[in-house]
């Protein structure tokens, strides 16, 4: 059995800086422009450098560690919805939605911008939850 159960939420927020940014290129190797030229990115639909989208899969990643018990990330299905900019704040929750068997669970997850009153991601993932070490 389980130990996040159906209908547990839990939440996380991460400002993401101009440096978040840059690490995370570093890191990944995505050094596409329009995460890091402020004049490229000035000429392109987004008005303006944006993170990253996979940034705000991690902020999911985030809430999803706050459930009871160890979380596994199993899979992810999302969609990315609105660009984040440098120095928005992006707030992930998640919410158990099914127990799938095996100590597997359904979670909803989206991802806003409370700024600006916007989903910036959505998406459903499945993780496993069990307990930690003798609990």
């Amino acid at each position: 059995m389980p130990v996040a159960t159906v209908g547990e939420t839990a939440t996380n927020e991460v400002t993401v800086t101009e440096e978040t940014i840059e690490a995370f290129a570093a890191l990944s190797g995505d050094e596409n422009p329009i995460h890091l030229d402020d004049e490229y990115a000035a000429e392109t639909m987004f008005g303006g450098r944006v993170a990253h989208g996979i940034i705000s899969a991690a902020v999911v990643s985030g809430a999803l560690a706050r459930l009871s018990g160890d979380i596994v990330y199993l899979s992810q299905e999302l969609s990315f919805e609105k660009p984040v900019y440098p120095g928005e704040t992006v707030e992930a929750s998640v919410s158990v939605i099914d127990d799938l068997g095996g100590d597997r669970l359904a979670v909803e997850t989206t991802a806003t911008v409370p700024e600006r009153d916007e989903r910036v991601l959505s998406g459903e993932a499945t993780v496993l939850s069990v307990p930690h070490g003798d609990e």
